[in-house]
C-alpha cells in the first residue's frame, strides 16, 4: 500500500501536488475551527451559526497567503527538514493572530462572542493537521526502515553536520540505506544525531554481521592524513567496501558533484603528507612562455599538460609519437580554451621533426617526458629502449641546446640509481647527457638551464602495478606479485606533475632533483590493502576459503628488491620547497660521453644486443656516482 502511494505521489506533476496541498490545508483549517468549537462545548456537532460558518471560511482565506509567503508550498516534502516545524508553527501563529483580529472585529459589531479557548484549540489543532500531513508524506516517500529488497545497508563514518547531510541525501537517492553513524567519541555513542543512531566503531565486526552492512562511507575530510590512514586501516579488513566523500575544498573548486561518493584512492592509505603547490614557482616558470612537452600523451606527460594549461602559457606544444594518445590529450586540452594548444605528431629520435617543432613555435621551456618505462618490456627489447631513451634524449637535448631553449627538464626515474636493468641504465645515460649539456652551456656562458627530476613510481601511471591490481581484483583474482617483499616509492600523478614543474623553476643548471617520496611501500602489503579496500578478504593460510589470493610469480629479469632515490643522500641539499631536494652539481663529472654514445650507436645500428648491453652498463661503471661503496 505504501509503495503504491509513493508511486502515485512521485509520478504526479509538481503543479497538482501544490493544488492538492493547498486544498488539504483549506479543509484542515476549516476542520480545525469545527473541532475547536466541538472541544469547547464538549459536543460532537456544535450549532452552526452564520458567524461560525463565516469564521470557519475565513480561517483558510487568512492562512493560505501567509503559508505561501513563508514558503510552505515551495518545500519538497521528500527532503523536508525537521526544522520545518518551526516555520509551520510561525505560519500558524500568524494566521491565528489575524483570525483573532477578525473575531475581535466581529464581536465589536455585536455579531456574537467567540469563547476565549477556541483560538488556542484552533492553533494547536491547525498546527497538528498542517504539519502532521507534511511529515506523513515525507515518511511515505522515504519509507525504508524495513529496507526494500534493492536497498543496501551502509554505515557513515563520522558524526558531524556534514555526515547527517550526506545521510539525508542518500535517503532520497539511489539504493543505499543508512543504518547509522560511526564515531570514536564516547560522548556520542548511543545517541541519535539527525535521526540516526551513533555507534562505537570498535563494535563494527558485530554491527556488520547484525545489519548485513556492505559498505562504509567516510565523512572525515577534516582529519589529518595520518589519522585518516589509521581509520582506513582499521576497517579495511572487515570485508566491506570503503568509499569517501569529497573534501569541502574539492566541492568549492568544482572537482566533484556535491553528492558524489568516490572510491578510496590507494594514496590515501599510504598517508603521504600534502604540501600545496607554490603559485610563485609555477607562475615563474610557466606564465607567458611557450612550453613543449614530449611524450605529451603518456601518463606523466598528459598530467604535466593539464597542469601547464592552468597557468595560461603563451602556447603549449604537444609532441607525441602515439597518434591516438595525442588525439585524446589534444581534445581534452582544446576544450579548456585556456591557451593555444598545438599537437605535433613525431618521434623524439627524428631530429628534423624535433627541430621543426621547436623552431616553428619558438619554444622557451621543454619538458622531456617521452620514454619507454616498462622494465620487463624494455628488458626484452633492449635496442628499442636504448634508441628511444638514450638517443632520443640526446637528440632532443642537442636541438634544445642549439636552438637556445632557456629551460630543459628531463623526467627521470629512481631506477637510474645503480641500475640493474636496461630501463634504469638508459635513464641514467639520459641524466648524464643532460648534465653534460648543462656543463657545455655553463662553459659557453649561456643562460640555459638543463636539469633532471628523479622520482619513484606514480600511482595510476602507464605500467604501474596499481591499475593491474585493480583489474585483477575486478576479475576476482588472483592478484599477482613478483616478490611480496619488494619495496617501492609511490606518489600520486598529480603531485608528481606539480613537483616536477616547481623543481624546474628552482634549476641552476646541471641539477638532478629528487622528489621526496616518503617511506617505501611493501608490494605485498599494497596488494592486500587494495583487496581489502575493494571489500574482499585476503585468501591466505589463515583464511583458506573465500576472498582473493595474492599469488607470487617470482622476480622478473632486472627487478631490484629495493629502489633508491639518490646515489649519496649526504650529497642532497634542501631547496625552498620541502618536498624537493637537489644533488650538488658543483662537480659535474666529465665522462667520455661522446665516444660512448658513438660506440653504443654502432652496436645498436648492427642490432648487436649483447654488445649494446655491455657498453650500456660498463659506461655506467665509469660514473663516480655509481660507486657501490656509496650505497
Amino acid at each position: 500500500m505504501l509503495h503504491f502511494l509513493r508511486h502515485i505521489i512521485e509520478s504526479m506533476p509538481r503543479f497538482w501536488k501544490r493544488v492538492i496541498l493547498i486544498g488539504y490545508d483549506c479543509a484542515a483549517l476549516i476542520m480545525a475551527i469545527w473541532a475547536s468549537y466541538a472541544l469547547r462545548y464538549a459536543v460532537w456537532d456544535p450549532v452552526l451559526t452564520d458567524e461560525r460558518i463565516f469564521l470557519a471560511l475565513a480561517a483558510p482565506i487568512i492562512a493560505i497567503p501567509i503559508f505561501i509567503r513563508l514558503g510552505l508550498y515551495r518545500a519538497v516534502l521528500r527532503y523536508l527538514p525537521d526544522t520545518a516545524i518551526w516555520t509551520i508553527l510561525q505560519a500558524m501563529a500568524a494566521a491565528t493572530m489575524l483570525w483573532i483580529l477578525v473575531v475581535f472585529m466581529l464581536e465589536m459589531s455585536g455579531r456574537g462572542v467567540v469563547p476565549r479557548s477556541v483560538p488556542f484549540f484552533y492553533f494547536a489543532i491547525g498546527t497538528t493537521l498542517v504539519g502532521g500531513f507534511r511529515f506523513a508524506v515525507k515518511v511515505i516517500l522515504n519509507q525504508g526502515t524495513g529496507m526494500r529488497r534493492d536497498e543496501h545497508p551502509i554505515f557513515i563514518y563520522g558524526a558531524s553536520a556534514s555526515s547527517v547531510q550526506l545521510a539525508t541525501a542518500l535517503r532520497g537517492n539511489g539504493n543505499r540505506y543508512v543504518v547509522g553513524l560511526l564515531d570514536e567519541d564516547p560522548n556520542h555513542h548511543g545517541r541519535d544525531l539527525g535521526g540516526y543512531r551513533v555507534y562505537n566503531p570498535a563494535n563494527l565486526p558485530k554491527l556488520i554481521d547484525q545489519y548485513g552492512v556492505e559498505e562504509i562511507i567516510l565523512s572525515l575530510s577534516s582529519l589529518s592524513a595520518d589519522r585518516r590512514k589509521s581509520v582506513i586501516s582499521s576497517i579495511s579488513g572487515l570485508g566491506v567496501k570503503i568509499r569517501t566523500v569529497p573534501d569541502i575544498t574539492d566541492l568549492v573548486d568544482g572537482r566533484y558533484l556535491a553528492n558524489q561518493i568516490r572510491e578510496i584512492e590507494i594514496d590515501e592509505l599510504l598517508g603521504r603528507s600534502f604540501v600545496p603547490p607554490d603559485p610563485k614557482l609555477l607562475g615563474r616558470i610557466l606564465e607567458d612562455r611557450t612550453v613543449m612537452v614530449t611524450g605529451a600523451g603518456g601518463s606523466i606527460g598528459s598530467e604535466l599538460c593539464r597542469l601547464i594549461v592552468q597557468w595560461k602559457p603563451k602556447a603549449l606544444i604537444l609532441f607525441e609519437a602515439n597518434e591516438y594518445a595525442l588525439y585524446m590529450i589534444d581534445q581534452e586540452l582544446q576544450a579548456t580554451g585556456r591557451c593555444p594548444v598545438i599537437p605535433v605528431l613525431g618521434s623524439i629520435t627524428h631530429e628534423a621533426r624535433v627541430r621543426d617543432a621547436i623552431c616553428q613555435h619558438k619554444v622557451d621551456i621543454l619538458y622531456h617526458a617521452a620514454a619507454h618505462k616498462h622494465v620487463p618490456l624494455v628488458e626484452a627489447n633492449a635496442i628499442e629502449g636504448i634508441e628511444n631513451n638514450i638517443f632520443g634524449t640526446a637528440t632532443v637535448a642537442k636541438v634544445a641546446f642549439e636552438e637556445n631553449i632557456a629551460d630543459f627538464v628531463l623526467i627521470s626515474s629512481d631506477k637510474a640509481v645503480r641500475p640493474t636493468n636496461v630501463m634504469g641504465a638508459t635513464k641514467r645515460w639520459a641524466e648524464l647527457i643532460v648534465r653534460q649539456m648543462a656543463l657545455k652551456a655553463r662553459e659557453l656562458g649561456r643562460e640555459q638551464n638543463f636539469c633532471a627530476v628523479r622520482f619513484g613510481n606514480v600511482l595510476g601511471s602507464n605500467g604501474s602495478v596499481v591499475p593491474l591490481f585493480k583489474k585483477q581484483i575486478a576479475n576476482g583474482g588472483p592478484v599477482t606479485v613478483t616478490n611480496p617483499d619488494m619495496r617501492r616509492y609511490f606518489m600520486s600523478i598529480q603531485e608528481a606533475a606539480e613537483l616536477i614543474v616547481q623543481a624546474s623553476a628552482l634549476s641552476q643548471g646541471g641539477d638532478i632533483f629528487l622528489l621526496e617520496m616518503g617511506e617505501p611501500v611493501r608490494i605485498g602489503d599494497l596488494a592486500e590493502n587494495m583487496i581489502r579496500l575493494a571489500g574482499f578478504a585476503v585468501r591466505d593460510a589463515r583464511n583458506p576459503v573465500g576472498g582473493i589470493e595474492v599469488k607470487v610469480t617470482g622476480s622478473r629479469p632486472g627487478e631490484k628488491l629495493f629502489e633508491e632515490l639518490f646515489y649519496d643522500m649526504a650529497n642532497a641539499m634542501k631547496t625552498e620547497h620541502p618536498k624537493i631536494l637537489r644533488a650538488d652539481s658543483s662537480a659535474i663529472a666529465k665522462l667520455p660521453l661522446k665516444e660512448a654514445l658513438d660506440d653504443l650507436c654502432d652496436a645498436a645500428r648492427r642490432r648487436d644486443e649483447d654488445k649494446a648491453r655491455d657498453i650500456l652498463f660498463s659506461f655506467i661503471g665509469m660514473d663516480p656516482d655509481n660507486d657501490p661503496a656509496k650505497a
